[in-house]
């Protein structure tokens, strides 16, 4: 095990945590009458201000972790905390401090860019040129100054995606959870907006979650990269130190990659 890598159930939550999984198990009934085990004693924390980049190969139980977090499951067993709060019980306690970027843009189409950034506003109460005013802020803040009242379809996918972006800090959550948000552009595009969606939660100071099957994409945006593994559990964590070489990152990019690949 390197130096930097933390094998599951290594360390204890810092007293800053705001998501926390603890034994955390999912269960799905099947067709064929066994349950499914999506999730089995997932033991994770997130501390606050950090950005989590978690790993895995397809079926591990990355979404259905996500979901968890949304509070769009209940756990079989075990228990999932975010903000100190149950998120499928409490899920009305925790309406504004989490966003969500999706895989897609999610934008309605009959919506301007500053309507659709507004939109998470206008459910909060908040008047019609208060929401606006900072739907165009985070607009120009992401690069959109002068699209304030294109439509979806006159935009590009990387512009939507930036929309959708401005639409999540619009909200000022405290938590951010992104779901393969990137994996739809090309690559450039992708890795600019990764860039600068990597400095806007650093620099507003947010907790970041970030769901991805991409080795390169986790070691570009975690501060730490957690592998997951089937049946859902955490196999290996690794802290990313800042302004890696080439070479470092490397070594860090065959280390995950095994984490991956071992059979648990």
């Amino acid at each position: 095990m390197p130096q930097n890598a933390t094998p599951a159930g290594g360390d204890a939550a810092p007293a800053d945590t705001v998501i926390a999984f603890e034994g955390a198990e999912k269960r799905f009934p099947s067709k064929e009458g066994a349950p499914v085990t999506a999730l089995k004693g997932l033991d994770l924390s997130v501390a606050s201000g950090e950005m989590v980049a978690i790993v895995g190969q397809t079926g591990c139980g990355k979404s259905t972790a996500f979901n968890l977090l949304l509070g769009l499951y209940e756990p079989t067993s075990g228990r999932v905390t975010v903000a100190g709060c149950n998120p499928y019980a409490q899920f009305q306690d925790l309406k504004g401090r989490i966003a969500v970027v999706f895989q897609d843009d999610r934008l309605l189409p009959w919506r301007t860019a500053e309507q659709n950034v507004a939109l998470g506003l206008e459910y909060q109460g908040l008047g019609k040129s208060e929401r606006l005013e900072i739907a165009r802020t985070w607009l120009g803040r992401l690069g959109l100054e002068g699209r304030e009242s294109a439509y979806p379809h006159q935009l590009s996918g990387g512009m939507r995606q930036r929309v959708g972006i401005a639409r999540c800090f619009a909200l000022n959550p405290d938590i951010i959870l992104c779901d393969e948000s990137f994996s739809r552009l090309d690559e450039l595009t992708a890795e600019r907006l990764r860039g600068e969606f990597v400095n806007l939660v650093k620099d507003e100071g947010k907790t970041g979650v970030f769901i991805t099957h991409s080795i390169e994409e986790a070691l570009s945006i975690g501060d730490r990269v957690v592998v997951f593994r089937a049946p859902g559990h955490v196999a290996a964590e690794f802290t990313i130190p800042a302004g890696l070489e080439s070479a470092e990152l490397g070594s860090y990019r065959q280390r995950i990659r095994e984490a991956m690949a071992t059979a648990p």
